[in-house]
C-alpha cells in the first residue's frame, strides 16, 4: 500500500516527514508531496503535484492534512484511491471554494467558543504559537519556520471542481488539543459532510509533528499491517 501524504496550507512536504518515518518503518511506502505554493494559482495545479508525486501505483491511501483535504477531493479523481484519511482537515464539498468553507462550516463561532471555554481571548490577534506550535517543541518549531511556502491569494478563490468523494472507506482523526480547528468543531464537520465519527489522536493542529506515531498507526488501523 503506497500512502500518498498531502500537506496543507504552505505545501510542504516536510510537514509529513514524521509520519513518513514511521510507516517507512512498517513497511509501508509513503510519499509526502511538496505542493506548489506561491506558484499556482488554483487546486487543480495542486492536485496534479499529488498524482504526479504518486507515480503509477496500484492503489494509494490519501492522507490530507487542513485544507490538503481540497487537493484531495481532486487527486481522489485521477488516482487509484483504496481509502482516504483525513487530518484536522478542512473537508469540501463539490464547488466549494477554501475562502467560502469557513463561514460555511461555522468556524469563527465554533474557534470563539473554544477559547473562550479556554480562558483564551477571542478577540486577541492571531499569535501563530498559540493555535499552531503550541504543542511542538521548540526545535521542531524552528525547522518549520524554514519550511513551507505562502499561498496566492487567489488559491483561495478557486473552485473545489469536483463531482463527488468516491465510495472508499475514509476516517477523520482530530487532534483533541487542537484550537484551531477545535475537536467538537470537527466532529461536526465529519458528520454533516461525510457522515463520519472522527478518530481522535494527541496534538493540536500540527499533530503529524508532534505526533507521529499515534497519527500513523490510526492511519494503519485500517487493517495494512
Amino acid at each position: 500500500m503506497t500512502f500518498v501524504l498531502i500537506p496543507g496550507a504552505g505545501g510542504t512536504a516536510w510537514y509529513w516527514h514524521r509520519v513518513q518515518a514511521e510507516l517507512a518503518a512498517r513497511g509501508h511506502d509513503a510519499v509526502a508531496v511538496e505542493l506548489p505554493a506561491g506558484r499556482a494559482d488554483d487546486l487543480a495545479a495542486y492536485a496534479d503535484a499529488v498524482v504526479e508525486a504518486a507515480g503509477e501505483p496500484d492503489a494509494v491511501t490519501l492522507v490530507a492534512q487542513s485544507m490538503g483535504g481540497f487537493t484531495a477531493a481532486l487527486a481522489a479523481e485521477r488516482l487509484p484511491v483504496r481509502a482516504i484519511v483525513f487530518l484536522n482537515a478542512m473537508i469540501p464539498v463539490p464547488g466549494e471554494t477554501p475562502s467560502g468553507w469557513w463561514d460555511a462550516v461555522g468556524h469563527a463561532d465554533a474557534m470563539r467558543t473554544s477559547d473562550l471555554a479556554a480562558g483564551r481571548d477571542p478577540a486577541a490577534p492571531f499569535d501563530l504559537a498559540t493555535y499552531f506550535l503550541h504543542d511542538l517543541s521548540d526545535d521542531l518549531a524552528a525547522q518549520l519556520s524554514q519550511h513551507g511556502g505562502q499561498d496566492t491569494a487567489a488559491l483561495f478563490g478557486s473552485i473545489c471542481d469536483f463531482a463527488r468523494w468516491p465510495d472508499v472507506p475514509m476516517r477523520v482523526m482530530a487532534g483533541r488539543d487542537d484550537r484551531f480547528f477545535p475537536l467538537d468543531f470537527q466532529r461536526g464537520v465529519a458528520r454533516d459532510r461525510l457522515g463520519s465519527d472522527v478518530d481522535e489522536v494527541p496534538g493540536g493542529h500540527l499533530a503529524a509533528l508532534s505526533h507521529p506515531a499515534e497519527v500513523a498507526q490510526v492511519m494503519l488501523d485500517f487493517g495494512f499491517e
